[in-house]
């Protein structure tokens, strides 16, 4: 049985400001939830309809009505558990790097997140006002890779002035990623879902790079800056394993 107590705590984290002040996140699905547990973030706390599926010292066995009542998601999926967030790192200086600039969609900083797992991403550096990667969707988008990838939150701009790696940055008008040769260190930036790369940012890149569009009708404004990272992290890989 689950407190009313408890309840509150819970609820209470689908908000930024509650997942800040008590330094916890929701994590939900066996799948998700072992996967953190097994990369070492802490637990704080484990709610299951089932024992046998998912278990943890202090696990707490509820019903399937009190699990949909402290669920985020619309149907929910045996378990939920809340973990304690990690403490932000020293931004690292080398390997390739992916930097987000104003990326405010949980499901798109999800999604890329995971791929920087998948590609072996040094460092995912994000501005100050990019969405929130404790977010639930977020959590629930990464399926796991959270834990494994090196995240930080920071000024953008004085961030990009202080390296030594070349900046490229993901715009609609650049060279085709197609003919650029890569190296194997350096950042890649992408930008807000609706405006792009900021102004102050530009300035900063080394290379505007671009992805080339090869329908016909051209009625396509842009791709979705999670499936643009996806092709520009392959492109870069692509080029570094060439030269292996």
């Amino acid at each position: 049985m689950i407190s009313k107590s408890e309840i509150k705590l819970i609820t209470s984290l689908k908000q930024k400001k509650y997942r800040t002040s008590t330094g916890l996140f929701v994590a939900e699905g066996p799948k998700v939830i072992r996967e953190l547990m097994q990369e070492g973030m802490k637990l704080h706390s484990l709610y299951t309809t089932n024992l046998e599926v998912i278990t943890s010292e202090g696990a707490v066995e509820i019903s399937e009505k009190e699990l949909q009542k402290i669920s985020f998601l619309t149907s929910a999926n045996t378990a939920l558990a809340l973990f304690y967030t990690q403490s932000n790192k020293e931004i690292t200086s080398e390997g390739l790097i992916v930097a987000l600039d104003a990326v405010r969609d949980p499901g798109n900083l999800g999604t890329i997140i995971r791929l920087c797992d998948w590609f072996g991403v040094s460092q995912l550096v994000c501005s100050e006002d990019s969405a929130d990667c404790y977010n639930p969707k977020v959590i629930q988008a990464t399926m796991g890779s959270i834990a494994r990838v090196p995240l930080q939150y920071t000024d953008l701009s004085v961030f990009l002035k202080e390296t030594q790696l070349p900046v490229y940055g993901g715009c609609m008008n650049g060279e085709s990623v197609y003919s650029e040769k890569f190296p194997k260190q350096g950042v890649i930036v992408m930008g807000n879902e609706a405006n792009g790369i900021s102004e102050k940012v530009l300035k900063l890149l080394t290379k505007k790079i671009t992805i080339p569009q090869f329908g016909k009708a051209h009625k396509t404004e842009s791709l979705n800056v999670a499936t643009a990272t996806a092709i520009l992290l392959n492109e870069f890989k692509r080029s570094s394993f060439t030269e292996m």
